[in-house]
């Protein structure tokens, strides 16, 4: 049943609910003109029995009507009767009760006579006794036959008609939905085109502005999936390449012990470089699957502060900048190793795409903690803030500066996968400040209690660092 057509399967419904309702009005009917022309054969022996029963005897001009009439003493034995010679309508006993409770209905048999005889017996106003007149339900009978007859056939007929209404009607419903079908059918990954919106204003055509936006997030799923292949692709040749390269030259010829330890430094180098990569292809892939997963605890603000500035103490001297703490005395309920992972990722890039100082701060809002990092350099492009957080996404596309334009895409999920959001802004006075929220753990400490904070923590490690398991 499950495979047929839709229009199929709603037009055997339709004709199971018809069939019974036809069937229903059909015996509705049916009883409804054979009650009625009961009534009328009632109304007829009553008319008649009045009529016996004031002359006082049985009506003899009566004779060779449609109705049998006889009178019946008190110990049930018949006076007259019209046709004469006409055997007892109803016996003693009926003729007995009548006398008793009054008025008796009865479908019987008349002696000498065909078929089922409508009787009514009634209590005699003159000379006691009772009067019983009979009327045949031949004629009843029959018209209902009549009627039966053509209810048998009208009823299939118009079973039928209402079944090729239904199937017209269900077809004409979903047509739009077989274009809709068809159109779909063509769609690829590589021409993702609209599908075409009735204008009916109905369920189909909700459903086909639903499957066009549907259609639209698939594009642009499908336009930033090719766009995070082909530049994953363009990151990891680069430095395949400068590490071939390094390897070739080293093997051209003999090297002296110090050329060899510069090749290996450099290739070392572009190793660490593909090590970060992958790490960071690795947990954006993992937060495609699904969301991030975080082991939350309550974090002091200030340790993640301070850690930062450790570990890049070194770079920022030999680039003569200065990397400053403003102390908050917040606590976070957050993941130590992904909120430090976020926020390494800042400030590398203050220090690889800022200038002057580097400075470190958070602040309360909105039932949050804000974790921002700020420098006093160029900072962004206009048209740069509203792709800033895209993946491979970077101020300067000739990626002339290093980077794989993958620090705030991950600065970004770390954030979501702790409820928070991030955002960046050009300072007034010049330079960038970039941030991400976290959900604030406790209210502000009025001691500085022992936390975890992630400990063990190679100095320059990179913007990838610490790398969780």
């Amino acid at each position: 049943m499950s495979r047929l057509p839709i229009r199929v399967r709603l037009t055997l419904a339709f004709a199971v609910a018809m069939a019974i309702v036809l069937a229903a009005v059909g015996i509705f009917v049916y009883e409804r003109v054979g009650n009625e022309l009961l009534g009328t054969v009632d109304q007829t022996l009553l008319a008649q029995a009045e009529e016996e029963s004031g002359a006082g005897k049985v009506d003899q001009d009566a004779e060779g009507g449609t109705t049998f009439a006889q009178r019946f003493d008190q110990y049930g034995r018949v006076t007259h009767s019209q046709p004469a010679g006409l055997g007892p309508l109803v016996s003693g006993r009926v003729v007995a009760e009548t006398r008793l409770n009054g008025r008796i209905w009865l479908d019987e048999g008349v002696p000498g006579r065909r078929g089922v005889w409508r009787v009514l017996v009634e209590p005699a106003k003159q000379q006691g006794g009772a009067i019983a007149v009979a009327r045949s339900l031949a004629p009843r009978d029959e018209s209902l036959d009549h009627l039966r007859h053509q209810l048998i056939i009208f009823l299939p007929l118009a079973l039928l008609a209402a079944c090729l209404g239904g199937y017209g009607l269900a077809a004409g419903a979903l047509r739009p939905v077989e274009l809709l079908r068809r159109r779909a059918e063509a769609v690829t990954a590589g021409e993702l085109s609209s599908l075409p919106v009735p204008a009916t204003g109905d369920e189909v055509s909700r459903l086909a502005v639903t499957l066009n936006d549907m259609l639209a997030r698939l594009h642009d799923a499908f336009v930033h999936e090719r766009r995070f292949v082909a530049d994953a692709s363009h990151e990891l040749r680069t430095p395949l390449a400068l590490l071939r390269t390094e390897l070739d030259l080293a093997l051209r010829r003999p090297r002296s012990r110090e050329e060899l330890e510069d090749a290996l430094r450099s290739a070392a180098e572009e190793t660490l470089r593909l090590s970060r990569l992958a790490d960071d292809l690795l947990l954006i892939a993992r937060a495609d699957q699904g969301t991030l997963p975080v082991r939350r605890e309550p974090v002091e603000v200030d340790d993640l502060l301070t850690d930062a500035q450790t570990r890049f103490g070194t770079r920022a001297a030999a680039l003569g900048r200065e990397i400053r703490v403003e102390p908050s005395r917040l606590r976070v309920d957050a993941d130590p190793l992904r909120a430090g992972q976020a926020l390494v990722n800042l400030v590398d890039n203050a220090l690889t795409h800022g200038g002057g100082a580097v400075e470190l701060a958070a602040e309360e809002k909105d039932g949050g903690v804000e974790l921002h990092v700020r420098d006093s350099g160029e900072g962004f492009p206009d048209d740069f803030a509203a792709r800033a957080f895209d993946r491979f996404s970077r101020a300067d596309e000739a990626r002339g500066r290093g980077g794989s334009g993958l620090g705030l895409s991950i600065v970004e999920l770390v954030a979501k996968a702790h409820g928070g959001a991030t955002g960046l802004r050009n300072l007034p006075g010049g330079g960038a400040d970039v941030w991400f929220s976290l959900p604030k753990a406790g209210t502000d400490l009025q001691q500085r209690d022992p936390a975890p904070s992630p400990q063990g923590i190679r100095e320059d490690a990179g913007p990838g660092w610490p790398r969780p398991a």
